[in-house]
């Protein structure tokens, strides 16, 4: 069984960054990634050093998907965005909600994901890839399971290719998720996102906000192993690989690994999960 692999990047403020980006990024290469994703910030925040981001990673040949949203744009400032895309010669795309940008409060009105996927099958003829967002723990802002899942099936329905998950550490759940969006007709892959374990404040504060739960016994270890950084990444690594082995068993069609732009723990996991190509090695 062919396992799919990709790995997502924020972008880095700096030219010195993003540098060290391309060299994290052909690092993972060793792994035959699918693509390497590329996050949009809250609003858009983020839109040209995320361009600047996906421009340095296609310039090394990299097959590279940029995360886009609506932000504080229009459809026409979208798809000039998206076209500036494609002339990098693009082919992918994540498409999102987005977050509202800080300090805009909730009442901010965002056009969803299903417009944008709408938008983008309508009025473009390129052959795009689009990845969308799904939540096996229920989105934080959803009123419930079914409604959450009536979204995801919305995003399908208007052309979405793919599904990649929000990260999680209980294998049942997405299995579950999974199987609720195959009953409804869902037959587009549900790619699970994997974050790493590598730092445990981080961790429960991506975790409370992202609303992704951290089982009490993860959380009861990374408590006793605080102040322990080698031991807390051995356990992390040891968590993470035991789940990503399980996916796959169960027939995970690949791996979305969030990378937060370290190369290490990435590098770690992907050879303890055998993932790595016989004719190349991971400096």
């Amino acid at each position: 069984m062919t396992r799919q692999v990709s790995f997502e990047f924020f972008p880095p403020r700096t030219e010195r960054g993003r540098a060290n980006l391309v060299r994290t990024a052909t690092t993972l290469a060793a792994f035959s990634p699918a693509f390497y994703s590329v996050t949009y910030g809250a609003g858009g925040s983020t839109r040209d050093r995320t361009f600047a981001a996906v421009a340095a990673l296609r310039a090394a040949g990299l097959e590279t998907a940029p995360h886009l949203s609506w932000g504080r744009s229009d459809g026409e400032d979208v798809l000039a965005l998206v076209n500036a895309y494609l002339e990098l010669d693009v082919s992918r795309l994540v498409v999102l909600r987005g977050d509202a940008p800080s300090g805009t409060g909730q009442g901010v009105a965002r056009h969803g994901a299903e417009e944008l996927v709408r938008l983008l099958r309508t009025r473009l003829k390129a052959p795009l890839t689009l990845h969308v967002a799904a939540y096996p723990e229920v989105h934080p802002q959803a009123a419930s399971a079914s409604i959450d899942i009536d979204f995801l099936k919305r995003k399908v329905d208007a052309g979405a290719d793919g599904c990649i998950t929000q990260y999680f550490y209980n294998a049942d759940g997405y299995f579950h998720f999974r199987d609720r969006c195959w009953t409804r007709g869902m037959d587009v892959p549900i790619v699970p996102g994997v974050m790493p374990i590598t730092n445990r404040d981080r961790l429960l504060r991506f975790s409370d906000k992202a609303g992704a739960d951290v089982p009490r016994w993860i959380r009861q270890r990374l408590d006793e192993l605080d102040g322990d950084d080698a031991g807390l990444l051995a356990f992390g690594t040891d968590v993470v690989a035991a789940l990503c082995d399980r996916l796959l068993a169960g027939g995970a069609p690949g791996l979305h690994f969030y990378t937060l732009n370290e190369g290490p723990p990435i590098v770690a996991l992907a050879r303890r999960l055998g993932l790595q190509n016989k004719t190349a090695r991971a400096r």
